[in-house]
């Protein structure tokens, strides 16, 4: 299929996969979405609570 009649899904993922083989970033193109993507969604809630209980020692201690 041509660049002129790709759909917009098509359109994304091509760019995206351009981006990740030309990583513009110091650390390899990782970025907060790649941590996330890779995790559980149960994971990433445990570790969004841990880092208010933290924020909140921090506050009151």
């Amino acid at each position: 299929m041509s660049k002129d009649h790709e759909t917009p899904e098509e359109r994304r993922e091509r760019l995206r996969q351009e981006e990740l083989k030309h990583p513009s970033s110091s650390i390899h193109g990782s970025n907060m979405s790649d941590l996330v993507g890779g995790l559980n969604w149960k994971v990433t809630g445990v570790i969004i609570v841990i880092l208010i209980i933290i924020l909140l020692v921090f506050l009151i201690g």
